[in-house]
């Protein structure tokens, strides 16, 4: 194992630094919660006749306080492929924790809507806030206070970071994610990019398309291109939050039952009354969450995490930035190709090597902090394995060599040289850049913008044919504040029709693209967004903007001094977007995460 790279020591302890008085406070809180944790002898006794009157056989080991009792909190829905198998689990999982003489109840539930269902319609100006939804809900499931640990039943995009920003309020519990795994692999991606780009063109008919879609989205299981969601389980795994190697294990097989089962004998072993404590809170802290961004950066991941990994970071007291981010990918080289950056899918991430074998290529490289707290093993190293049955026997083993150099390298000899996700900055405010999913000749587009305030006007002009030169595409009024800032990947299509015909093509929005978005240079989430008078309410139809990932350059050449800032569209009702208001209206910008909940709680 190397010694730390030195851009990675650097990041850390300047983040260590900005970071030192709200981790303080963030410590000080998590122990107060320890020493008002109840012991449930000197509850009242009518509290917990209610809180035992449903749990069947369990009444008696919860009244005579035999064993730690696990909180379940469940985002189970059936209309979410990733969540649907989760159905099942809190009877099997309450199987598991009275092998162990402990008890496991339901504590809570929380919504789990699907990006994939809401992508292009008006439900989507409600995602990024969900997140903020979820982890409300679980701050109420972990409320009863009848609990010595937790098991967070979450996979897919806003539903893990709002758990784990939820859990860290109860940060003085244990807690472990429990992921269900990915459907078995459908249709090639490639196959199913080109069907999408045909209908756009209006070459291939709905029936074809939905053809095409649903032999790609088959069956239970997290979908398997490396978006959102499945950068999530990377995350976990990295921050130590699983079992070690359990990510990507599909649903219904053995070897997924018995991580399932060990995870539950697992968060019972490691509560406060026993000699192996391990609170959430101590587990995320700066180094665990320089792991996410590192892990986020050498898989080629979701932009979605430039969001959510410094909304996550707050709850637990941390600061990380995009500079942050930034500065880490200049160190860390992409050593994974999935699809959207390449042409494999989870499942052959998975038998080539999976996040075990970046792990362990990080870890050799001084390239990921090994002494973090994790809740499956001593540190890091027990991540750099792979699970595997001896028979009925759960084991980890060494996993060696890529097993597929088109899907896994080296560092020595990565995709990239760099992880991917670079900052851009200048007159029109900062900016993400995803270059990992593009090639090096797209780095730098310079060209007149046409100027959109929504998704819709964009899919118009390009069908009337207004979009067919060398252009920046401009949508605005997308932020946290305009409309919730929801993903734009309905526009991918179109602009890789644009970009395929030979012009230069790029977008720049302060709103989000989604995890499975490649293949157009975009600057996205820029800040300030342009509800409030940042920069982009200031551009017009014409203006040459230039976006370059190699200068970090996002600019106009226009001057802007003297405009006045376009009007943003009237905030739209209907399926319940007028409910959140009070989440627009108290948002904060992209950089800091987004969320409106975190603002008001003071974090």
């Amino acid at each position: 194992m190397s010694k730390l790279h030195p851009t990675l020591e650097k990041v850390t302890q300047r983040i260590i630094d900005k970071s030192r008085d709200s981790r303080k406070r963030y410590l000080e809180g998590m122990e107060r919660g320890l020493q008002n944790q109840p012991d449930r002898s000197s509850v009242s006794c009518s509290n917990l006749a209610h809180a035992y009157a449903g749990a069947e056989e369990d009444q008696q080991a919860l009244k005579t306080s035999q064993g730690p009792n696990i909180g379940i909190v469940t985002s189970y829905n059936d209309m979410l492929s990733a969540h649907q198998p989760y159905g099942r689990y809190p009877e099997r999982l309450k199987i598991y924790a009275r092998e162990v003489g402990a008890t496991a109840q339901v504590a809570g539930a929380t919504p789990a809507m699907c990006d994939g269902v809401t992508q292009g319609e008006d439900g989507m100006e409600l995602s990024l806030f969900s997140r903020d939804v979820i982890a409300l809900s679980t701050g109420v499931a972990l409320s009863h206070a009848m609990y010595d640990g937790a098991l967070m039943l979450g996979i897919c995009d806003k539903i893990v970071p709002g758990l784990l920003i939820g859990a860290l309020r109860f940060g003085h519990l244990p807690a472990i994610f429990v992921p269900s795994g990915p459907m078995p692999t459908g249709i090639p991606n490639k196959e199913k990019q080109r069907v999408r780009q045909l209908y756009a063109e209006g070459k291939a008919t709905r029936d074809d398309l939905l053809e095409s879609e649903s032999k790609s989205y088959h069956s239970p299981g997290t979908c398997t291109f490396y978006g959102t969601a499945n950068s999530n389980q990377m995350m976990m795994e990295l921050m130590g939050l699983h079992l070690p190697g359990s990510a990507f294990i599909q649903p219904g097989t053995k070897l997924r039952q018995a991580l399932d089962r060990e995870t539950v004998h697992r968060v019972a072993a490691i509560g406060h009354g026993g000699s192996d404590y391990r609170p959430l809170g101590r587990c995320v802290d700066e180094k665990a969450i320089i792991n996410a961004a590192v892990g986020l950066l050498a898989t080629g991941g979701s932009t979605n995490h430039a969001i959510h990994i410094p909304a996550m970071a707050r709850a637990a007291g941390v600061q990380i930035d995009w500079t942050d981010i930034s500065e880490l990918s200049s160190a860390v080289p992409l050593l994974a190709s999935v699809y959207p950056n390449g042409s494999g899918d989870v499942n052959h991430f998975h038998d080539a090597g999976g996040i075990g074998y970046i792990i362990g290529e990080l870890l050799d490289n001084g390239l990921a902090h090994v002494d973090i707290m994790t809740v499956g093993g001593n540190d890091l190293t027990d991540y750099a394995k792979e699970p595997g049955l001896e028979g009925d026997t759960l084991t980890w083993r060494d996993i060696g060599a890529s097993g597929d150099d088109t899907m896994l390298r080296t560092v020595a000899d990565p995709f990239h040289a760099d992880g991917g996700m670079r900052l851009v900055e200048g007159n029109l405010g900062r900016a993400c850049f995803k270059t990992s999913a593009i090639g090096p000749e797209r780095y730098t587009i310079e060209a007149p913008c046409r100027v959109f305030s929504t998704q819709q006007g964009v899919s118009e002009a390009f069908k009337k044919g207004e979009l067919d030169r060398d252009v920046v595409v401009v949508v605005r009024f997308q932020g946290p504040r305009a409309n919730g800032m929801p993903e734009l990947h309905a526009l991918t299509p179109p602009l890789g029709v644009l970009q395929d015909k030979g012009y230069k093509v790029a977008l720049v929005t302060d709103g989000r693209m989604s995890g499975a978005s490649g293949k157009v240079p975009a600057a996205i989430h820029c800040s300030p967004e342009a509800l409030g008078g940042g920069p982009l309410a200031l551009l017009q139809d014409g203006d040459i903007v230039r976006l370059c990932a190699n200068t970090g350059s996002l600019s106009t050449t226009a001057d802007l001094s003297s405009r006045t800032p376009a009007s943003a569209p009237d905030q739209a009702t209907g399926v319940g977007r007028e409910l959140f208001a009070m989440f627009r209206a108290q948002a904060d910008e992209a950089e800091r995460g987004g969320s409106a909940m975190l603002v008001t709680a003071g974090l």
